[in-house]
């Protein structure tokens, strides 16, 4: 078993933070599964994942005042692990965790996640709960306490006190020892058990608390990663928030399935255009099982949770372009609005076969050209004969677009030339192919049209409005 195997694309999926924040209910989830089941299933979502604070019985009660309450009502079980909260996820009742929540989930075709912060609870630390030993409780079918040494190892033992979470008040870190490895076993196993396919762990990828070698994230990550080898169930691993490290990338790469780029991202055109920067400097380290994550998708209702329910503050054009990003990227996709709102607009954002097929294995997507006004990608599958590219307008006022098929004779370029509002595009020079003798069958992938018997000497113009896209695709014939 691998951790590459695990995600050989990148995870597309739902996850409640968006709308809902730390208030999401068993019903709530279970209500978008079986949208995204009925509507978005054959397009290749499949994750639904519940996001921060499902331990918390009072979450959200407080919310003029904190978004994560100290010192909560949270579920805990006797060996210093969350369990979910019984008044807002019932079918937990009598230890039966998420298991019936995720069967809820699997039986539908679905993949089940869940949010976690870094770290063992503040909790159970102060009440020196003995931490679960895993090998010996299997062996003698009960659950036994962690000893070393003919001593009982507790949470306050693998707890890390110097080591918290600035905006978060759950968590200890856990400290790189055999029982801090021994804690996350125990973690991890009653995940599997549950049947967890997707963990999303927070407060590990960045920290703006820890700035060098010393912040404990890296280490837990290598710990979390060990304990999902150890589970024998394929577990995704996400990690969380961004920026991630460009020179902790191997790092990353090593270790988890998914990090994010960014800080939190939101229905922001400046967030979005700053996007650009951020798969440029990462485009290199994208692979299977391996992917940069360019955050959730800000699409339909957002924000309710937060006591600012909205309808995305994108515009459609800004969809258009964040979705085209991402997928020419090969980001993880996470839809962030309520699925049940969705309008026929907002899923036409989110079930274009043309442009989820550059997510497939064996595409690669790269910035060709980006300033200040607009932006060229590119993306191939060289050994299906697959092509596409993006011309992204970043500015402010309309550009006009002429794409040629063959090269640019009268000069060198890296395929665009770019005469203010109006751009050339030669298709050969971007790929650094030659085209002689074949038709080229150009397909606009957003208005999914055909532009047929694109030959030598033809040119084809496009005017992308502010903000917006224009995206192609084409094969060799």
């Amino acid at each position: 078993m691998t951790k590459n195997d695990f995600a050989v694309t990148p995870p597309m999926g739902w996850n409640s933070y968006d709308y809902y924040d730390t208030a999401v209910t068993e019903e709530q989830v279970k209500a978008n599964a079986d949208f995204m089941a009925e509507h978005l299933k054959e397009f290749g979502w499949e994750y639904i994942v519940v996001d921060i604070e499902w331990y918390s019985n009072d979450a959200a009660t407080r919310r003029d005042e904190y978004q994560y309450i100290p010192f909560g009502d949270d579920e805990i079980d006797d060996f210093g692990r969350f369990l979910p909260s019984p008044t807002r996820f019932p079918s937990s009742k009598g230890g039966q965790g998420f298991k019936n929540l995720a069967k809820y989930c699997h039986d539908l075709g679905l993949k089940f996640g869940i949010h976690i912060m870094r770290g063992i609870p503040r909790t159970a630390a102060e009440k020196h709960m003995p931490i679960l030993d895993i090998k010996e409780s299997k062996l003698q079918g009960k659950n036994i306490p962690l000893t070393m040494n003919g001593k009982i190892i507790t949470a306050a033992d693998v707890a890390d006190w110097s080591s918290i979470c600035g905006w978060n008040p759950d968590m200890y870190g856990v400290k790189n020892t055999a029982a801090g490895q021994a804690y996350y076993d125990s973690l991890i196993c009653l995940y599997a058990d549950w049947g967890v396919d997707f963990i999303k762990c927070d407060d590990i990828c960045d920290s703006w608390m820890y700035r060098n070698d010393s912040f404990s994230g890296w280490h837990e990550t290598k710990m979390l990663h060990k304990a999902i080898m150890h589970s024998g169930r394929e577990i995704v691993l996400s990690l969380s928030p961004g920026p991630a490290h460009i020179d902790k990338a191997f790092h990353y790469c090593d270790n988890a399935n998914m990090w994010r780029i960014t800080d939190d991202f939101w229905d922001n055109w400046e967030l979005l255009k700053n996007m650009f920067y951020r798969c440029e400097l990462w485009q290199d380290h994208v692979k299977a099982g391996c992917f940069p994550d360019c955050d959730m998708l800000p699409i339909g209702m957002v924000g309710a949770g937060f006591n600012d329910e909205r309808h995305s503050n994108f515009t459609y054009d800004e969809c258009k372009t964040m979705m085209t990003l991402w997928c020419i990227f090969r980001s993880p996709l996470m839809i962030g609005g309520e699925l049940t709102q969705m309008s026929e607009k907002d899923l036409q954002l989110l079930n274009n076969k043309d442009l989820l097929e550059l997510l497939k294995d064996g595409y690669h997507g790269t910035q060709v050209v980006r300033n200040e006004s607009f932006a060229v990608w590119k993306s191939s599958n060289v050994e299906a004969g697959k092509h596409a590219f993006a011309i992204f307008n970043l500015s402010e006022d309309p550009i006009k677009c002429c794409v040629y098929l063959h090269k640019n004779k009268k000069q060198i370029c890296n395929g665009v030339i770019d005469n203010g509002n109006n751009i050339q595009l030669y298709v050969e020079d971007i790929f650094d192919e030659c085209f002689d003798d074949i038709t080229l069958e150009l397909k606009d992938i957003w208005n999914e049209k055909n532009i047929d018997c694109y030959r030598d000497g033809d040119s084809y113009e496009v005017e992308v409005n502010p903000h917006s896209v224009a995206a192609y695709k084409f094969s060799l014939k």
